[in-house]
C-alpha cells in the first residue's frame, strides 16, 4: 500500500520526499507509521522501474531538494492497482481507505463502481470479533458492557459504510455510459464516515481480517 500511496499522491502533483512522507503519514500514519527506512527504498524501486522521475531544485536553504513526479508508466501502474486491488486491499479497512483515497484517479466510473461493489459484497457477510459455537456473536449477546460496546460501534459503522457504498455505486453506474475521459474520474462521492481502524461488515470488525460484523 505504500507504493500505491506514493503513486497516488504524485498523480496529483510533484512533491519532494518530506512532503510526500507527511501526506502519507496523514492518510494512514496514525495506525501504520511511515518510516524513512520503508519510504525511501520504495521510492528508489519506483524510480528504477521507470514509474517515477526525479530532479533537484533549490531548497529554502543551501541544500537542494529532490522533486519526485509521476511518469506515464507510473500512471499506468496506478490505474492497474486501482482497477484490480488485491483482496486484502478490499477486506482490510486501512488498506481499503488507501484505495478509496485515490480511486478518483481511475478514468472509468464503471471500474470505480466495480471496486466499491467488491467492498460492499465483503461487508454483506456476517462476522464478528467474537464467535460462539462457530456463529458470530451479536452485540445483544456479548455478555458484558465492553464487548457490547465494541460490537455496537462496529455495527453502526458497517451500516453507515454499506449505505454510502450503495449510494456511490448508483451514482457511478448512472454516470458510466456518458463518461469518456479522465475527467470522468472526479465524480463527487464523499468517503465513508470516519471509522475505527478496524471496522466491520454487518456488525463488528474481526481481528486479523480488517473488517467484519455479526448479523443484525
Amino acid at each position: 500500500m505504500l507504493e500505491l500511496s506514493i503513486l497516488g499522491f504524485l498523480a496529483e502533483q510533484p512533491l519532494h520526499g518530506y512532503e510526500l512522507k507527511e501526506r502519507i503519514k496523514a492518510l494512514s500514519g496514525h495506525v501504520r507509521p511511515v518510516s524513512d527506512g520503508a519510504l525511501y527504498p520504495a521510492i528508489t524501486r519506483l524510480v528504477t522501474a521507470g514509474k517515477l522521475d526525479q530532479h533537484t531544485e533549490p531548497g529554502a536553504s543551501a541544500a537542494p531538494r529532490r522533486i519526485l513526479s509521476l511518469t506515464e508508466q507510473g500512471r499506468a501502474d496506478l490505474y492497474e492497482r486501482l482497477r484490480r486491488p488485491k483482496q486484502t486491499e478490499i477486506t482490510d479497512q486501512v488498506r481499503f481507505n488507501t484505495v478509496l483515497a485515490f480511486l478518483r484517479h481511475l478514468p472509468d466510473p464503471a471500474g470505480q463502481a466495480a471496486v466499491l461493489r467488491r467492498r460492499l459484497d465483503f461487508l454483506q457477510t456476517p462476522a464478528s470479533f467474537f464467535y460462539r459455537d462457530g456463529e458470530p456473536v451479536r452485540a445483544e449477546e456479548a455478555g458484558d458492557l465492553f464487548r457490547q460496546g465494541m460490537l455496537r460501534v462496529a455495527r453502526a459503522t458497517g451500516e453507515a459504510e454499506r449505505a454510502w457504498l450503495r449510494e456511490a455505486i448508483a451514482v457511478l453506474e448512472s454516470a458510466a455510459p456518458e463518461a469518456t475521459g479522465p475527467e470522468a474520474t472526479t465524480i463527487d462521492a464523499a468517503p465513508p464516515a470516519a471509522a475505527p481502524p478496524a471496522t466491520a461488515r454487518p456488525e463488528a470488525a474481526a481481528p486479523g481480517r480488517g473488517t467484519a460484523q455479526p448479523p443484525n
